[in-house]
């Protein structure tokens, strides 16, 4: 079963393309990593599978339930989606809460398990201690990790993550990494995060899709490398 299917994809903007026959498809179980050089239109490709963008041509396809039969949830979010200003009025912990309400609770009493939902991924991300503080006085790296926060509440079945880590130091950024590896292999989530640097990701991902320019082409044109499997040590 795919999540996301994608076949011979191209995009223009005007009359210029970006991406050209792009295919790729992601599985639940999956955890994928999308790379590309900045300017290899990785954030449209995203935007495009999620019908966000409309294509030239191709086809694309996102499931309409998950594995266990229910409607599939994604969770999506692009780059720099916590740019909350230093006014920003909500708390840490009011602002994931939120992301239980999302579930059809909206200004409903949260159940204890939505509650031991919302204190166990804030420690998971280590923002407990920082649950009272206001949105705005805190950190960029702070506010990407409690805006991911707030995804994980929602208890997605399919991760699409543009940039995640933008903000996060090294152990954070592990953290994270052993987090989204554990959603996908132990709870069967799909996950696909949009990388310009992958770094030594080789003992967490499952797949590499690699977006290159097109080397016959005077246009900004790019297509999908090979899809590369990650050695296992």
């Amino acid at each position: 079963m795919k999540y996301i299917e994608v076949k011979n994809l191209t995009f223009y903007y005007e009359r210029e393309p970006v991406l050209q026959d792009v295919s790729y498809f992601v599985e639940p179980g999956e955890f994928i990593i999308l790379m590309g050089e900045n300017g290899a239109a990785k954030s449209t490709l995203i935007r495009a599978s999620l019908g966000l963008l409309k294509s030239e041509r191709g086809r694309v396809r996102l499931a309409k339930k998950s594995i266990d039969g229910h409607k599939l949830r994604v969770g999506y979010i692009p780059q720099q989606v916590a740019s909350f200003n230093a006014g920003f009025p909500s708390t840490v912990l009011e602002l994931v809460r939120s992301g239980r309400f999302s579930r059809g609770k909206w200004m409903k009493r949260l159940t204890d398990s939505d509650e031991e939902k919302v204190k166990k991924v804030l420690e998971s991300i280590g923002m407990w201690e920082s649950r009272f503080k206001r949105i705005g006085e805190l950190s960029g790296g702070q506010k990407q990790r409690i805006s991911l926060a707030r995804m994980f509440v929602s208890n997605p079945d399919l991760f699409i993550l543009d940039e995640p880590t933008t903000g996060m130091d090294d152990c954070s950024r592990k953290q994270f990494y052993e987090l989204m590896k554990h959603n996908a292999h132990v709870h069967k989530k799909a996950v696909l995060i949009v990388t310009h640097d992958a770094g030594d990701l080789s003992k967490y991902v499952d797949r590499r899709i690699h977006l290159v320019r097109k080397e016959d082409s005077p246009w900004r044109c790019f297509h999908v490398h090979e899809e590369e499997k990650v050695e296992k040590n």
